[in-house]
């Protein structure tokens, strides 16, 4: 009977830990829903002791519902010269109210010595008293051993001792964590072995591998081999220094290649999807050199490679590209991506035959709008436009005629003074042309808000939508100031959210383009919304 694996996702804390990688508490709140999505049994939301955005996003997490992902708080045990009840850290953990709570301590005795500044039976004290007074405060309890097998490997006896310490006092499992990432896989597989040893049956181990030697996915895979139920890790590997366990290779290895079970087996399909997204909203390029989930992860060039997989894909690829979302690029030909449009448009509700000639035709378009700089991981709004435009609908609510924008510095206030005017047409074509000017906090909420005071007459309903977020890129290609730009809206309304995207040499085209489609895409599913 095959093993179940459970996947502990910490993207959202020992990720953000990595250079150039920084979320708002929006953005984590919207990776927190994708992985859901996927299928990842715990999110670890990050430290609610450590900092006020931390803090806010468990507030705000607790509105959204889980398909099936549990929210992890993470701290650490408490004070040496307080108890657990005096300790802000641990109230904190409480008082963020998630029905898992992390906590980690010291398994090495050096930091026993050196940075907690107290003695190895203290450290044991600490451990125990933090898990028994949280362990009433949550549904299940994750207990950290920091250095971990740094620690085993020093003082095996004392390290040991701390796990007992944690699972007495009632931690439902204990991840060993290998954090400064020096440990190697026949390491790990030695001293999962001597761990089991000592604490006899029934007990719950977890990985936690960091990848400073290169190995933090084989130490997590080796780890599970010899026991581990629970693997921590981050969307593409992510973390401090050289990162964490990358989930996007271990997961498919264990569930693919090595007969585990998990939730996220339904959701494969989407670990493409979910690592750039991830990507696309920390607004950083997406590694194409991934394993499983980059773009080059299936791109065969030229030669005997592509006359080979041709014919038959296995010769060159060790799995298909659409069990992990993925698609296989031929980079000499038009052949590649049939099968993701036909996923995504079964997604948006549009009816296409394998042998359709559309289907082509949505694939040339896409890899065109691709080589131009669109990326739609994260902006799957215009992806469904562009699709139903392709098809023939949906109608153009309205035409952009044109605009301008002003940015004038005010003396009084301090800062620039933005105003926008536009000219739009109702209905496109031989409507009544509408002009209005708006100003705004910056030139694309000036535009936003000039486009959106020009259109609410026709359409009142672009008053619930709301801008929430805009990010832009610029692209690799033209160097300086003349590089091509993206930029990536997403907005809101009572019901849903939508990314869009828009790509120009021009900023403010390219943030127009995202506007306006964000703008059609409302009422575009309000109209479907309606009919059905």
């Amino acid at each position: 009977m095959p093993r179940k694996i459970e996947f502990y996702d910490t993207t959202l804390r020992d990720g953000t830990q990595a250079e150039d990688f920084n979320l708002s508490v929006e953005d984590k709140l919207r990776v927190a829903q994708k992985l859901d999505e996927l299928g990842i049994d715990y999110i670890e939301g990050g430290w609610p002791g450590s900092n006020p955005k931390d803090a806010r996003f468990f507030r705000e997490v607790r509105e959204i519902k889980f398909k099936h992902a549990k929210i992890a708080a993470f701290g650490s045990t408490h004070h040496p010269r307080k108890r657990p009840e005096e300790d802000t850290n641990l109230r904190a953990l409480i008082e963020a109210r998630t029905p898992v709570i992390t906590i980690f301590g010291k398994s090495w005795d050096i930091h026993v010595k050196e940075a907690l500044k107290t003695t190895l039976e203290r450290n044991l004290e600490i451990i125990e008293a933090s898990v028994a007074y949280l362990k009433p405060h949550c549904e299940k309890l994750f207990y950290d051993a920091e250095h971990f097998f740094d620690g085993f490997k020093e003082n095996r006896d004392y390290a040991v001792a701390t796990l007992k310490k944690a699972r007495e006092a009632g931690a439902d499992v204990l991840v060993l964590c290998d954090t400064n990432g020096g440990t190697l896989p026949h390491e790990i597989v030695e001293i999962m072995r001597e761990v089991k040893k000592r604490l006899g049956k029934g007990v719950s181990l977890g990985i936690h591998a960091h990848n400073d030697t290169e190995c933090a996915v084989a130490n997590s895979l080796m780890a599970v081999l010899e026991g581990a139920v629970q693997v921590q890790g981050t969307i593409n590997g992510f973390g401090e220094r050289c990162g964490n366990a990358n989930l996007c290779s271990i997961i498919p290895n264990l569930l693919l290649k090595m007969g585990y079970e998990a939730e996220a087996k339904k959701n494969l399909h989407k670990l493409t999807e979910v690592s750039r997204y991830v990507c696309e909203i920390a607004n950083i390029p997406h590694p194409r050199y991934l394993p499983y989930v980059g773009r080059s992860a299936f791109a065969h060039k030229g030669g005997v490679h592509v006359s080979a997989v041709m014919r038959q894909p296995r010769t060159y690829e060790h799995i298909a590209p659409e069990l992990v979302g993925n698609t296989r690029r031929i980079l000499v030909s038009d052949l590649s991506g049939r099968s993701n449009i036909l996923y995504k448009a079964q997604q948006f509700g549009i009816r296409l035959e394998t042998d359709d000639p559309m289907v082509t035709k949505i694939v040339e378009e896409v890899k065109k709008r691709e080589a131009e700089g669109y990326q739609f991981e994260a902006a799957e709004a215009s992806l469904e436009l562009l699709m139903y435009r392709l098809i023939g609908e949906p109608k153009q609510y309205f035409e952009l005629l044109g605009y301008r924008v002003f940015d004038m510095q005010n003396p009084e206030e301090g800062h620039p003074l933005v105003e926008a005017t536009v000219m739009v047409r109702v209905p496109p074509g031989v409507g009544e042309v509408e002009h209005t000017a708006a100003s705004g906090n910056g030139p694309v909420n000036a535009l936003d808000n000039a486009i959106r005071k020009a259109l609410e007459r026709f359409y009142p309903q672009l008053k619930e939508m709301v801008l929430e977020d805009y990010k832009v890129r610029v692209l690799p290609g033209s160097p300086g100031t003349g590089a091509m730009v993206r930029v990536l809206i997403f907005s809101r309304d009572q019901q849903d959210r939508w990314g869009t995207v828009g790509v120009s040499h021009d900023i403010l085209e390219a943030s127009c383009k995202a506007l306006v489609d964000s703008l059609t895409y409302k009422l575009f599913k309000d109209r479907h919304k309606k009919k059905s």
